[in-house]
């Protein structure tokens, strides 16, 4: 049986591929839906929610913050399926639903879109349209800015695609109050910052795949000594912004004793990244830092979420 898929070639032609009969089990739609990055939207729009000043009804919350992983969800599956083609050449890809053909480039699209719709109008109806509106430009940013525009066309798509991926605080923060505020802004920059050197750390040791599909990353086309400076770079300013929660007021000293120290600990993968030499084939100090730069983030998320909820809970008189 042969299972079409939609290229972004043919989609750029407003072509439409013929119908297939989907293969896909549940699991291969919670694949679409890419869990890992789900679970650091959730961490990190829960954190905004749970530091956001004033309350909202806890079961309203839940459905809110539902409603905000769904909408994740849905830029995820649309991601897939416009990527469906080079996605098919990439070894840390091609086993996705949509190229392996699990899933038809169809039902992945009307899975996505049909998330996207239920996901935006849930969490006006729960919460708030200013959120609910934030959610929306959020699905389109990933989709459509930075997927379908951008993505293939500049080395700069991870700078501009972490945006994306750096808005689910200030939309957790909006669920309860309704708008945003520097605090929200700056769990924002954290992720913004972090995002060009974990993923460039990635690209250094996959350039080869990026490279078959012709994705213009930075390392394959500004070269890896660039890449490396960058990332230095990025990594420098990281580490203050990370601090910045404890500066400005929002996090306790303990947050700023265990930011600075992961910071300067980020900051030395990133020196030994620009450090390494063009002939290290194993890529070692890149990989190093694309782990680390995971551990980074979820402890910085994970304790001011911890410290977000015993605020709330002191406040409540029960500690």
């Amino acid at each position: 049986m042969k299972v079409s898929i939609l290229s972004a070639t043919d989609f750029s032609h407003n072509a439409i591929s013929r119908p297939g009969i989907s293969l896909a089990g549940p699991g291969d739609f919670i694949s679409l839906l890419k869990p890992r990055v789900m679970s650091l939207v959730m961490l990190t729009a829960v954190t905004g929610f749970v530091l956001a000043p004033g309350s909202v009804h806890p079961v309203l919350g839940f459905i809110s913050l539902l409603a905000i992983a769904l909408g994740a969800g849905a830029s995820g599956a649309l991601n897939m399926w416009y990527d469906a083609d080079i996605d098919r050449l990439m070894s840390r890809t091609a086993k996705r639903p949509v190229p392996s053909g699990r899933i038809t480039a169809e039902a992945a699209l009307a899975f996505g879109l049909s998330l996207s719709i239920f996901s935006v109008l849930l969490l006006g109806l729960v919460a708030n349209w200013f959120a609910a509106g934030f959610l929306a430009f959020t699905i389109w940013f990933y989709a459509v800015f930075y997927t379908m525009a951008l993505k293939r066309r500049t080395t700069q798509n991870i700078v501009i695609g972490g945006a994306a991926g750096a808005f689910p605080p200030m939309v957790g923060w909006a669920v309860v109050t309704g708008g945003v505020s520097l605090e929200s802004f700056v769990l924002f920059l954290i992720i913004f910052l972090w995002t060009p050197p974990h993923f460039w750390a990635l690209a250094l040791f996959k350039m080869g795949d990026y490279g078959k599909a012709g994705v213009p990353m930075l390392p394959n086309v500004a070269g890896t000594a660039a890449t490396r400076l960058q990332i230095f770079v990025y990594s420098l300013i990281l580490v203050p912004v990370g601090v910045a929660p404890y500066l400005l007021g929002f996090a306790s000293p303990v947050y700023g004793v265990v930011s600075a120290l992961l910071g300067l600990n980020f900051l030395r993968h990133g020196l030994a990244v620009f450090r390494m030499s063009d002939q290290d084939e194993e890529m070692l100090p890149a990989k190093k830092l694309f782990r680390f730069s995971i551990v980074y983030l979820f402890s910085l998320f994970v304790l001011l979420l911890i410290e977000g909820v015993i605020e709330r809970f002191v406040g409540f008189g029960g500690f």
